[in-house]
């Protein structure tokens, strides 16, 4: 893959309820245990929907061709397309509802989680988040265009797990200091939800038409 496409896809996958549920598990009392837990299914998710939608991509090449990635008129762009007037749409929707637009309620269930929970919650924010399906879609079908192995993707893959350990990281780096700092930073993200998603739309906007 496009190495100067990685990081920006790896932020995407995890913007929103996904990084919020990093920082959550990393201000827990047993923030080390439970963190691994969520970074091992964030790991196993990816690998999996990758895998998912590069066989999806690839089956659907089969039938119909997608195109080289430099014909800005193949099916394969056509689909990128589509996902940019979904992406455009629900960002409206967010900026007309923002009044009243409030973070899923499990986020708030995630303090008092166990590792098995975590884990859990780790592939659920991945596998079934339109965001990170979309994100997935895009590296399959950019791999099956590139006609690129599932190795290629791997570098994605440890990407999306750099960023959603951070808030670990950070923790174990800063100690109590980043403790008493990220609840205020979830909090802000909390109050301003429907900001976060209309920023993570607009990025995954760009990083589709550049």
């Amino acid at each position: 893959m496009d190495g100067l496409k990685i990081l920006p896809l790896a932020i995407t996958m995890m913007a929103g309820p996904q990084f919020m549920s990093a920082i959550i598990f990393a201000t827990a009392p047993r923030a080390v245990r439970v963190s691994l837990g969520f970074l091992s299914a964030v790991t196993v998710a990816t690998l999996a929907g990758v895998a998912a939608m590069l066989g999806i991509a690839s089956l659907f090449g089969d039938t119909v061709s997608l195109g080289s990635s430099g014909d800005k008129g193949s099916v394969g762009h056509a689909i990128e397309y589509a996902l940019v007037a979904l992406l455009v749409l629900a960002a409206l929707r967010n900026w007309r509802n923002r009044e009243t637009v409030q973070p899923p309620k499990w986020l708030r269930a995630l303090m008092g989680a166990d590792p098995r929970q975590a884990f859990r919650t780790g592939l659920l924010v991945i596998l079934l988040m339109p965001s990170d399906l979309m994100v997935m879609l895009t590296v399959g079908v950019h791999l099956d265009q590139a006609r690129s192995s599932f190795a290629q993707a791997l570098p994605f893959v440890a990407a999306t797990l750099l960023i959603a350990s951070l808030p670990l990281l950070i923790r174990l780096a800063a100690g109590h200091r980043a403790a008493d700092v990220m609840p205020k930073v979830r909090d802000w993200t909390n109050s301003h939800s429907w900001l976060v998603n209309i920023l993570v739309y607009a990025l995954f906007i760009v990083l589709i038409l550049v």
